[in-house]
């Protein structure tokens, strides 16, 4: 089983809202979830995003691949810096 980080898209339609989820890659965009780790809303000004840093540290340590826009989240709330620092370190 490949898991990935993604977005699920929740919200009305023209106000999206979505949840950073790790999710099973063969699994719908909102289909099943295995975890939660975080939230995005990009219609604010800036873009509002909460994060668990710990859940987001343990599923890229255990493999997760991250999809693109989560890549550029983790990145500018300096979790994948942190990640690739303890990679290097071990």
């Amino acid at each position: 089983m490949a898991v990935k980080l993604r977005l699920k898209r929740m919200g009305s339609k023209g106000k999206p809202f979505y949840r950073i989820v790790a999710a099973d890659s063969r699994s719908p965009r909102d289909g099943r979830i295995i975890e939660a780790i975080g939230t995005y809303n990009p219609t604010t000004n800036p873009a509002n995003v909460t994060l668990n840093e710990e859940l987001a540290m343990k599923w890229l340590n255990d493999g997760a691949q991250p999809t693109d826009t989560v890549r550029n989240i983790l990145s500018k709330q300096g979790i994948m810096k942190r990640f690739h620092e303890e990679k290097n370190a071990k």
